[in-house]
């Protein structure tokens, strides 16, 4: 008998921490199990499975006096992801398996009674933070070995039983390190195209511009007339995700659950739209117990669309301006704050009153009603909104036999060699897009000319637009700009700027 260690991982999040099993199996005693470091009850529970778990694969289970300790102490312990480590610290611990693989090996898993290892959730952050904190190996189950081998610089291995590892810590067996194929699916559809979209001049440029700067976008308009159909087709004028980029949006799914059998990484920037009647904690994350992440989290580096905005009520839109501002969520527990990263692009679609006609001559609305309608987007949420744009109705049938709107592909030239632009100008201060440069280097930095900036200044002193409102104003502009060719944004690009962020768009 003796005190051996596994390695396991805890998340917070997407934030792993490394957490340090150790299991003392003493000679005598009374046959027990003390599991210490503030586990959850999943993980109380995981006692009773280890045991029948290590007993079904026919091996001994010490009867005697056997403690587990799970290090950091003060660190929350949540899931079923520690049963493997466990199993294997007490087999180490009783000296029924030799202990030298364990050594830098982190074992991520949860047991069957009967042994076998099923899946977990947030493989790929886990081995990220095994990783960094220098662990050499991990095994985990064989069904998420394809998601754990997009973490580099770390040796993997899949199974799918306890007694294979049992055996491959007694060097009996070699287990598998190459993910199974993945099951025959369906091509996947095409993303649709920006030339389905008829008419709407002025809502097919705010789209452009806002794929171009990565801005914030609220469309109002009667039923019909193509809000979420332009939508849906931005995320097909976005560049692709970088590798980086990519990890973190996959580690985001795994943490959700949204992985299933697609665990490659992705280059499309993700598109969610939920339901209006989702709630606060699905809309930016929470529930009970482990925090999970939210719709503005499966949203990260992609498109949030919330249709029908006005139907969701002041409470979940107002959850969103944190969010807005820091690209982050940051859910507060009794035990600790879970984080997860949130800079998406928002598009609202909105109709401009309760009953909503094809045509505004038709509304029956009262016009308080209306305000009312319209008032559930607050102010500050708006002020964080840089392009507002009205959707008219198709007036005439020659729209039809017209000449063919613009392509998807079109479009995505020019909003690539405008980011292009925008990149190589902010490239030494790390920032992207023109949406992420803050007000105060654009103010002092990279400052317009008066005569350039008079139409802004008009409209903070009359109080037609706020301070937050002016900066976005300023990145619309260089925004605008870079569109139009131009080193730095005119009078005219300030102009439409500030016409962008008319109040009667909304």
């Amino acid at each position: 008998m003796a005190l051996r260690r596994t390695w396991a991982v805890a998340l917070l999040g997407v934030d792993g921490v490394l957490v340090e099993i150790e299991a003392d199996v003493r000679k005598g005693g009374l046959p027990s199990v003390q599991l210490l470091g503030l586990p959850d009850t999943a993980l109380q529970e995981s006692k009773n499975r280890v045991r029948a778990a290590v007993q079904n694969c026919r091996e001994d289970w010490p009867e005697t006096c056997v403690t587990l300790a799970l290090s950091p102490a003060a660190v929350p312990k949540t899931g079923t992801s520690y049963d493997l480590a466990l199993a294997c610290a007490v087999l180490a611990g009783a000296e029924v398996v030799p202990p030298h693989r364990l050594d830098r090996t982190v074992l991520l898993g949860e047991l069957a009674l009967d042994g076998r290892i099923r899946p977990v959730r947030g493989l790929l952050p886990a081995l990220l933070a095994a990783r960094r904190e220098g662990m050499a190996r991990a095994v985990v189950p064989t069904a998420g070995l394809a998601e754990a081998k997009l973490v580099d610089g770390l040796e993997v291995f899949g199974a799918t039983h306890l007694r294979q590892v049992i055996a491959w810590l007694r060097e009996l067996v070699d287990l598998d390190d190459q993910p199974p194929p993945p099951p025959a699916r369906s091509e996947p559809g095409e993303v649709p195209d920006l030339a389905d979209v008829l008419g709407q001049p002025e809502a097919r440029w705010a789209l452009e511009v806002a794929a171009a700067g990565g801005h914030h976008l609220l469309m109002v308009g009667p039923p019909g007339t193509g809000k979420t159909m332009l939508a849906k087709r931005l995320c097909g004028l976005l560049p692709e995700l970088t590798r980086h980029e990519a990890l973190e949006v996959t580690a985001i799914r795994s943490v959700a659950g949204d992985l299933g059998e697609d665990t490659g990484l992705s280059p499309t920037p993700p598109f969610v739209a939920p339901h209006p009647s989702l709630s606060v904690s699905a809309l930016v994350g929470g529930g009970t117990g482990w925090a999970r992440p939210g719709a503005v989290s499966r949203a990260h580096h992609g498109i949030l669309l919330l249709d029908e905005a006005c139907e969701l009520g002041p409470k979940r839109l107002e959850a969103l301006r944190t969010a807005l501002e820091e690209g982050e969520v940051r859910i507060a527990r009794r035990d600790g704050t879970f984080r997860y990263p949130a800079r998406f692009q928002l598009v609202l679609a909105t109709n401009p009153c309760p009953c909503a006609p094809a045509r505004e001559v038709d509304c029956r609305c009262a016009p308080h009603a209306r305000r009312r309608y319209l008032g559930k987007l607050s102010g500050p949420l708006l002020d964080r909104v840089d392009l507002r744009v009205r959707t008219r109705p198709i007036t005439a049938m020659s729209v039809y036999g017209g000449p063919d709107p613009e392509p998807t592909a079109v479009v995505r030239e020019r909003v690539a060699a405008a980011r292009d632009s925008a990149r190589e100008r902010w490239q030494e201060h790390g920032w992207r897009t023109n949406n992420e440069v803050p007000g105060p280097v654009l103010r002092r930095e990279f400052s317009l000319p008066s005569r350039v900036t008079a139409l802004l200044d008009r409209g903070l002193e009359s109080g037609a637009i706020t301070a937050r409102g002016a900066d976005r104003c300023l990145r619309v502009a260089w925004t605008l700009a870079d569109l139009d060719g131009r080193t730095v944004p005119e009078a005219e690009h300030v102009a439409a700027a500030l016409e962008f962020r008319d109040r009667r768009a909304a």
